[in-house]
């Protein structure tokens, strides 16, 4: 029963993008539907792709394995969806309507091409590069996250369940384009959500009255963490929080604000936007919080049961609760979570290839309704490397967690992008040499905060509690600030 289940999701997948390719004419067509998203398909698609397995395993396992800290994360993520949805939606909507943009790049060159065209061509190259270099390490994450989802809800083999998981989602993207991807985000998004409010309540039940509080450390429910308020623990709280800075302009995110059809759709789309985020968020970390009272208990072995990082609490919630037939379902929503984002990430990083560097740079005579065919080639190529990249990390780290490896890539895409956007579309003033040095800052800050930082004797320790997010997109944020400072025409700006 669990088998049939899954078939059906993956069936639903696949017509899906056989009804989508019946609609991809030309470029803007496979990559932006044609900017005709409704704000449900569009607010959906939007939060589908900005979770992942992280929401599912790795969320879940966080408050398994920390308890109410793990609200933080919530907090985090609906601070910046709010802020993306209410405050950067329109105007970036507007201004890529009136650039008649396909990609973020070309947004870009828009805003900063006609003071300096030869920067922003740069600009343009550098932003295309850094979406296939992190796009592809992100979607590896995912696809690791699927071989791990088979093994531990259906005891498959890691590298055939990662196999079978790439194969569904490489055939509809690469068939039915942005569309496909958009209406599967919706279905699969209506699966997340319903999968994460319906388990805590689920388990909840299950536990005998006045269990919970005794079934359960004190430091667990502590919002800063065991040992309480601290340095340490607001530094822990901040790499929590900071994951919701991703949502400030990351291109797999901003290109669904792009595809949507109307202003008026943002201002609806927002409110359910907001209302996912924080259902489906609280729902992970309540899930992993009384999946630990009820699976674990205050004497249990914590680690033999759930994981050392406690990413195992939601396989073995949903199977010690349910029928094998709403284990199927719950298979199906980890999957959709994984997919809804691997799907997304696939089609920006082949628009960075196919539209920034190919088309508009190497060879700008060709026409959009030309390279569809490139388009389709460029998206089965990328996906391919990311799953030797997964192939490649599964064999040489098994000690790896799918919280961490999904948040490193999430957060090269957002340090490199995000405080880039921000001040592209708050700071009249800011300019193409800004912006560069945003980029390459967040880009090179990721590596450094994330791999050298920690080797600092003394205080590399204690700053590495902090992760890599917040610290890279603080520097990126300055260096955008001081080039732009350094380099504006200041006679120009005073007239």
């Amino acid at each position: 029963m669990v088998y049939v289940a899954i078939a059906i999701y993956f069936a639903v997948l696949l017509w899906l993008g056989v009804v989508a390719s019946r609609r991809v004419r030309t470029l803007s067509d496979y990559y932006l539907g044609g900017k005709q998203l409704g704000y449900w398909v569009a607010a959906f698609s939007a939060r589908a792709t900005g979770e992942s397995a992280w929401l599912y395993l790795g969320l879940t396992g966080l408050g398994a394995a920390v308890g109410l800290s793990a609200l933080w994360v919530v907090v985090g993520e609906v601070v910046g969806v709010a802020i993306a949805w209410f405050l950067m939606a329109a105007p970036f909507k507007a201004a890529t309507d009136q650039a008649d943009a396909i990609t973020v790049p070309d947004y870009l060159v828009s805003r900063f091409g006609s003071a300096a065209p030869h920067l922003a061509r740069r600009l343009r190259l550098v932003a295309a590069g850094a979406l296939t270099l992190f796009v592809t390490i992100y979607v590896s994450a995912q696809i690791d996250a699927t071989g791990q989802a088979f093994v531990n809800f259906l005891d498959w083999n890691y590298f055939v369940g990662a196999l079978v998981g790439f194969g569904i989602v490489a055939a509809y993207t690469f068939s039915g384009g942005f569309l496909a991807v958009a209406w599967s985000d919706l279905f699969q998004g209506l699966l997340m959500l319903v999968g994460l409010v319906v388990l805590p309540l689920a388990a909840v039940a299950a536990l005998a009255p006045g269990v919970l509080a005794l079934s359960l450390d004190p430091s667990l429910v502590n919002m800063w963490g065991p040992g309480g308020l601290s340095l340490p623990n607001v530094l822990t709280t901040v790499s929590y929080a900071a994951i919701g800075l991703g949502y400030l302009g990351s291109p797999q995110v901003f290109v669904r604000l792009m595809a949507i059809k109307s202003q008026r759709d943002i201002r609806a789309g927002r409110w359910v936007a907001l209302a996912f985020t924080l259902a489906t968020d609280t729902g992970a970390v309540l899930s992993g919080l009384f999946g630990r009272a009820l699976l674990v208990g205050a004497d249990g072995d914590f680690v033999a049961t759930l994981g050392p990082a406690g990413e195992q609490v939601l396989p073995v919630l949903v199977e010690h609760l349910f029928h094998p037939v709403v284990v199927g379902i719950f298979v199906a929503a980890v999957l959709a979570a994984i997919m809804s984002t691997i799907d997304s990430l696939l089609m920006v990083a082949s628009s960075a290839v196919t539209r920034d560097v190919y088309q508009q740079t190497l060879h700008p005579e060709r026409a959009g309704t030309t390279l569809t065919a490139l388009s389709r080639r460029v998206t089965l190529t990328l996906a391919a490397v990311a799953l030797a990249i997964a192939m490649v990390v599964a064999t040489l780290v098994p000690g790896r967690t799918i919280f961490w490896f999904v948040i490193f890539g999430w957060s090269g895409i957002a340090a490199t992008f995000c405080p880039m956007m921000v001040l592209s579309l708050c700071w009249r003033r800011y300019n193409a040499q800004g912006a560069m040095a945003s980029m390459l800052a967040g880009l090179i800050a990721i590596p450094v905060f994330k791999f050298l930082v920690p080797l600092i004797p003394g205080w590399g320790v204690l700053l590495a509690r902090a992760e890599e997010l917040a610290p890279s997109f603080l520097v990126a944020l300055v260096a955008g600030i001081i080039a732009t400072l350094a380099t504006v025409n200041r006679s120009a700006d005073s007239g």
